[in-house]
């Protein structure tokens, strides 16, 4: 049986990812890192009360069998791009590395697609970065998922996601051949897909965009 770390666990990924760990007998223990008290409860679930300065202590010596990744921010949240990048870029990183050196073989986690190191863009510049960064800890399996807009109910609402989402929805059938890749993906499903993912991990490195997620399911 394994042990599962998941960072992110509050988002509307990670409470999904949650659920699928949980629910599956492989693993005997998931834990997640909150900054305050939670309902949750299972008896598989560990919970660790803490935010972004302080998790790092918290998970020191804990051993992983694997780390997931789901945390992330929103410009509206954090406009200020330093501190937006500290919470996408720099406490995933930091995770990661943590997890690794307590013996975690496998990572997973949720960057962009059209993330790339050389882009003038903020965004995907910075997710390109996760990943380049990610896959330098150098993990047995280095799994990244590369979704375009995220679709699904969230609990918290967003204008422009109310405005593009329908539009994905009306578009997506037309995105075909090697636009596969933009097509819109609903965030369980993306959940579901890297949970799916983590129960047979054979390649080094695998990047998954819409195609191989939907693969998953």
């Amino acid at each position: 049986m394994k042990t599962a770390l998941l960072i992110g666990a509050t988002g509307f990924i990670g409470s999904h990812l949650l659920t699928e760990l949980l629910n599956n007998n492989n693993y005997s223990e998931v834990t997640i890192i909150v900054r305050k008290n939670s309902s949750l409860t299972h008896p598989k679930l560990k919970i660790l009360i803490g935010d972004f300065k302080t998790f790092a202590a918290m998970i020191e010596n804990s051993p992983f069998d694997e780390i997931f990744l789901t945390l992330g921010t929103t410009k509206k949240n954090t406009p200020k791009q330093d501190e937006y990048y500290e919470i996408d870029h720099d406490y995933p990183v930091l995770a990661a590395q943590i997890a690794k050196q307590s013996g975690a073989r496998s990572v997973f986690i949720v960057t962009a697609i059209g993330a790339n190191v050389n882009s003038k863009l903020f965004y995907p510049r910075m997710k390109g970065e996760v990943a380049r960064d990610i896959i330098a800890i150098d993990f047995q399996h280095t799994h990244i998922f590369e979704p375009s807009m995220i679709t699904g109910k969230r609990p918290e609402s967003r204008i422009i996601e109310k405005i593009f989402i329908p539009l994905f929805k009306l578009f997506n059938p037309l995105l075909a051949g090697s636009l596969t890749k933009y097509r819109g993906i609903d965030g369980k499903n993306i959940a579901k897909a890297m949970h799916n993912a983590a129960q047979q991990p054979s390649e080094k490195l695998k990047i998954y965009r819409w195609k191989e997620m939907m693969e998953l399911l």
